[in-house]
């Protein structure tokens, strides 16, 4: 944010006589009830979280102990432009020490131990892919340039796939580009797009994961936890247990206002009736719905019912078209789904393995593999990473904790044959040690290994290809008192998969409802800086200079 519109505002006319329900416990309604308290002025006893599982955070999740196995379904990546996100924890207290907040703390230890990957891609069984270009021909990086010359509404309903040259899918930038953000040739060109514009001064960084940042530990320990508590300190009430139904919103000449609420706690439903003066924010659709767990004997089974976030923004979508439309992100399954999971290390000789691999030692407290590493030969396109350890606060010092995942979940292992979603941890595990080179040694590694598997349907289901209006506005037309937050809501620019969508949407939420006079961190406007245009263009042709380059350099030589 510019420092001249980093403002306090006066409470706004009658807050202490509203009521905020919050649909959704993840990080966007707890980023909702954040922005009410600070900005809003509104009491932290009338602001309700309406919760279906038993825990917060939603994707931002992480559980379990050295004995049962750790579970980290996913893990965003960050950056330090996320000025919403940034905004919040900077005024969260960290748990570790009151004195600092998450973002002292976060920026503290990247600032110490700065992100560079180890060993981004291996291929033959362990055997290290060197070199950081990109491999992008003429053609490609003109294909690259014309997408960011193009108007959205010319890419509408248009996959990856559809728009690049075949041979672009062969280079290195979309081996780094589809394993760093889980992105699939039929995807949305326009999240793509959208992708290069937000992160474009991280281009030169992509092969390296440099200016990434993470947490201390896993994003649930570092980040929701903090925030859930301070939240507590505050007030705010959390009904976990209970599933929103339905949303009744009344429509007058254009005016439109949520009237009722349809819930279900412990089996019995009830309804809140809700007054023109209550505020109502909706986390429309779930990239986490219906994921569930296998185990050493199990796989994750696939759970291909709707699931109750989804049939809720359905619900919601049959009464007013300007509600979005559900269906262009929930109807592929098969699009959408990947499989996870988490490795428990215990006193396990993937410490040599991973020392040997990376040159650092996973039990230093720093960065281990710098980010995920990606195997370029395998059938199922498995990443793994081990961050910082501990990476959960209850973990012991002999202990590793590594997360993976694959992109082809239907497709057949190369050492274990048969197709990823039908793996139990243990055949997961024995395919991972062929490609990291330990074939020889699985029999040694594997009784010291625990494994988790975990199936998510709707993961990636927010890439799925859309039109205008597939995503409502956050705040739509006519809206008196509701508004829609979360990953599947329109905000122009913003990238969704991001922590910073969801902030983002939930202070939009929160000052377009009640119509707060303070201005939205803007998003990073690195687009247009030539110098990092200059740097991009660079990084795209392998690092050679290229004559707009050359052209900058004798102009300022002559201003000088």
């Amino acid at each position: 944010m510019y420092n001249y519109e980093n403002i306090t505002i006066q409470k706004p006319l009658g807050i202490e006589n509203k009521k905020a329900y919050l649909v959704g416990g993840g990080i966007a309604s707890l980023s909702c009830a954040f922005y009410l308290i600070r900005d809003a002025k509104m009491a932290g006893s009338q602001i309700t979280v309406f919760e279906e599982s038993d825990v917060l955070g939603g994707a931002m999740d992480g559980a379990g102990n050295a004995e049962d196995g750790y579970i980290i379904r996913g893990g965003r990546e960050m950056e330090a432009h996320y000025e919403c996100c940034w905004d919040m924890f900077g005024a969260i207290p960290s748990l570790g020490d009151k004195n600092k907040t998450v973002l002292d703390e976060i920026h503290e230890i990247n600032r110490i131990d700065p992100n560079v990957s180890a060993c981004r891609v291996l291929h033959e069984c362990g055997k290290k892919v060197l070199g950081a270009e990109l491999g992008l021909s003429d053609v490609h990086i003109m294909e690259l340039g014309m997408l960011l010359l193009a108007k959205e509404e010319e890419l509408e309903e248009i996959s990856v796939e559809h728009y690049f040259d075949a041979s672009f899918f062969e280079t290195s930038m979309w081996l780094y580009w589809r394993s760093m953000f889980a992105f699939q040739t039929w995807h949305s060109v326009i999240e793509m797009k959208r992708y290069m514009e937000r992160f474009i001064h991280l281009l030169s960084g992509m092969s390296k994961l440099k200016k990434i940042l993470f947490s201390t530990y896993n994003q649930y320990d570092s980040m929701i936890l903090p925030l859930k508590n301070y939240l507590e300190e505050q007030g705010v009430v959390f009904a976990n247990g209970t599933q929103v139904r339905d949303v009744r919103i009344e429509n007058e000449k254009g005016r439109k206002t949520a009237r009722e609420l349809l819930l279900s706690a412990n089996e019995i439903e009830q309804k809140i009736p809700l007054g023109a003066e209550d505020l109502l924010f909706i986390t429309n659709g779930s990239m986490t719905q219906n994921a569930t767990l296998g185990d050493m004997q199990h796989p994750a089974k696939l759970d291909r019912s709707l699931g109750s976030s989804w049939q809720l923004w359905k619900n919601i979508a049959k009464q007013d078209s300007s509600f979005g439309n559900p269906d262009a992100f929930c109807g592929a399954i098969d699009k959408t789904k990947w499989l996870s999971f988490t490795i428990t290390c215990t006193d396990s000789p993937m410490a040599e393995v991973l020392k040997e691999l990376t040159g650092r030692d996973p039990y230093s407290g720093k960065a281990v593999t710098g980010g995920i590493v990606t195997i370029k030969d395998s059938s199922w396109l498995l990443s793994v990473t081990c961050n910082r350890q501990p990476h959960f606060i209850n973990q012991p010092k002999d202990v590793l904790v590594l997360w993976a995942y694959g992109l082809f979940a239907d497709n057949v292992g190369d050492f274990v044959k048969k197709k990823m979603s039908e793996c139990s941890g243990e055949e997961l595990a024995c395919e991972l040690l062929y490609h990291l080179g330990q074939q020889a040694r699985i029999e040694e590694i594997l009784p010291t290994l625990n494994v988790i598997p975990c199936m998510m349907p709707y993961i990636t289901s927010q890439f799925m290809p859309r039109a205008k209006g597939d995503r409502p506005k956050v705040v739509p037309e006519g809206s008196t008192n509701f508004a829609f937050i979360g990953q599947f809501c329109e905000i122009e620019d913003e990238c969704v998969f991001t922590v910073e969508h969801s902030v983002r949407s939930a202070i939009t939420a929160v000052y377009g409802v009640l119509n707060i006079d303070k201005a939205i961190p803007p998003i990073y406007p690195s687009r247009y800086d030539v110098r990092v245009l200059t740097e991009a263009t660079k990084t795209l042709y392998g690092g050679h200079s290229f004559g707009f380059e050359d052209i900058l350099q004798k102009f300022f030589k002559k201003r000088r």
